[in-house]
């Protein structure tokens, strides 16, 4: 039976990881490993999520089902209760679909998972789990086995401070955007990915699970805040002291993270297959698109009067302060979501508009979302607009946002309730673009590039036929055929199997993270610019 390792690369980018395995800038060399890696094996765009964002797309990645079916849209999961509208984090009590952690653990194939987004409180698997995007304090009591924290400790310089994401630490570095921020939020991901490393080394070396999947994450932050230090396309005529430090400590980041990948390989042996992708990938957006403040100005969202005073006029511009919820009928909750979820009374006289009138309604919305011109070249700055059916079919497409936005240059929206409702950027920053990456090699895997873009639930197939398991017949993804050599697939068809088994449905969880610290989840995520204080 083949091993396999998969290795997440979030937000990871061909348009970069080019430049870093070449010597184009004069820099040397990057990523030497991932260099003959790429040119010996297969490679091919990865389509994203139809909204490319870190939880939606990554849950679909691990369970081969597209968000209308496992039912993640977002960081947040909206409850409106006509009279007000609440908003908790979403979770992997949320995902309605059986992940490739359990298909794979429950047909004999030990399993290790490091660092997915959603799967706290882990579900219980044959090997060990260990979620991301969780605070520290919590990660003792969110990993499996119960064993496996005491065995970490064995880890020369463990600490859970290092491995989870330390919101206060990360939220001292600086509030402003300014280069001494930016050097000490890259210099904080160093350690941190280096732990993750040293676990998931451990646990190959230790466990020699079936399956071994990490997910490091440190490209999709690093790439957020310091996107003007990477590009090549951005790379200054004359870079002075300061910008050459950022760019040398973002190239230290890819130096090491290359090193990572390299050890994994090898200590997986010979006979392994290894696949590695991104959730989406990264390009540059100069756009500020205020979409509350143009439902506003449509008369579809309504703010409070506002007081003559400074201090009142400061807490209005915050997402939904003096928001008038009986009297709005459209709005986007979150910048990371790019939706809009249009509000229907579910009995007479409550906030919205009647049900008869929703087609009607959405459909002149959608007109108007089409008429925002972009101020300098008077195109639309919203390229496409995606109604819930279209974008999200399946057993969770009820909860799916009435209308997903797609601006032009794929930039997030803006919430606050400031003018003007378009604004260019002084200097771009790095937003996701939809077209992932898929790198593969090892035994039985075809090598050269394949131009079509492949769909990112293909990935959670490509793993189960790796670890010769059947695909579940319920699965939206299929196996990357491509990828494999003629020989291995004659001798090891794709073959379909039974259908995954049923979950609870995802309703609304008691918090499973006490409100402070959701807070410090929150405030990260507004850092990085998913959500807006």
């Amino acid at each position: 039976m083949t091993r396999t390792l998969f290795l997440g690369l979030d937000g990871a980018t061909f348009h970069l990881l080019d430049d870093l395995t070449s010597d184009r800038l004069g820099q040397g060399i990057v990523m030497p490993f991932l260099k003959t890696f790429m040119e010996q094996g297969f490679r091919a765009p990865l389509r994203s999520t139809p909204h490319p964002l870190t939880p939606p797309a990554w849950v679909t990645l691990v369970t081969g089902r597209n968000p209308g079916e496992h039912g993640v849209y977002d960081f947040m999961r909206v409850d409106d209760r006509q009279h007000e509208v609440f908003f908790t984090l979403y979770d992997f009590r949320d995902i309605r679909c059986e992940t490739i952690w359990s298909i794979a653990s429950r047909q004999n194939r030990r399993v290790v998972s490091l660092n997915f987004p959603m799967m706290a409180p882990p579900p219980k698997i044959d090997g060990s789990l260990i979620p991301g995007f969780t605070p520290w304090k919590h990660l003792r009591r969110n990993m499996t086995p119960d064993t496996l924290y005491q065995r970490l400790h064995a880890i020369p310089g463990f600490h859970p401070k290092e491995l989870a994401w330390d919101f206060e630490r990360e939220n001292q570095i600086g509030e402003e955007m300014d280069r001494d921020y930016l050097a000490a939020w890259i210099s904080y991901h160093l350690p941190r990915e280096e732990l993750w490393f040293q676990v998931a080394r451990k646990l190959l070396v230790e466990d020699t699970p079936d399956l071994l999947a990490v997910m490091f994450d440190g490209t999709d932050k690093i790439q957020h805040q310091a996107w003007a230090y990477l590009d090549p396309e951005l790379h200054p005529v004359a870079p002075d002291a300061a910008w050459t430090r950022l760019r040398a400590l973002c190239l230290d980041y890819f130096r090491r993270l290359d090193g990572y990948l390299a050890e994994l390989v090898r200590l997986a042996g010979p006979a392994v297959q290894v696949f590695m992708a991104s959730d989406h990938v990264f390009t540059a957006s100069n756009r500020v698109v205020r979409i509350n403040r143009y439902l506003a100005d449509l008369g579809h969202l309504r703010y409070h009067d506002i007081a003559d005073s400074d201090a009142a006029r400061r807490r209005a511009a915050s997402p939904f302060a003096h928001l008038d919820w009986q009297k709005t009928v459209a709005y986007c909750p979150t910048p990371s979501s790019n939706a809009i979820h249009i509000r229907v009374a579910r009995e007479p006289g409550q906030p919205g508009i009647a049900p008869s009138d929703y087609l009607a309604f959405r459909a002149r919305l959608i007109e108007q979302l089409y008429a925002l011109p972009d101020p300098i070249s008077g195109k639309p700055v919203i390229q496409q607009v995606l109604t819930r059916e279209a974008a999200f079919p399946g057993q969770a497409s009820a909860d799916a946002p009435d209308l997903t936005l797609i601006l032009a240059d794929y930039g997030f929206v803006s919430i606050r309730n400031l003018e003007p409702v378009v604004f260019v950027r002084p200097e771009a920053v790095g937003t996701h673009h939809p077209d992932g990456i898929v790198l593969a090699g090892g035994p039985g895997i075809e090598s050269g590039w394949h131009d079509r873009a492949l769909p990112i639930a293909d990935i959670a197939a490509n793993l189960l036929h790796s670890l010769d398991l059947p695909i579940p017949a319920d699965f939206d993804g299929q196996v990357m055929t491509a990828c494999f050599s003629a020989d291995f697939l004659q001798n090891r068809p794709a073959r379909p199997g039974p259908a995954t088994r049923s979950v609870k449905d995802g309703l609304v969880q008691a918090d499973a993270i006490p409100a402070e610290d959701r807070d410090k989840i929150l405030a990260q995520l507004a850092m990085l610019g998913y959500l807006e204080e």
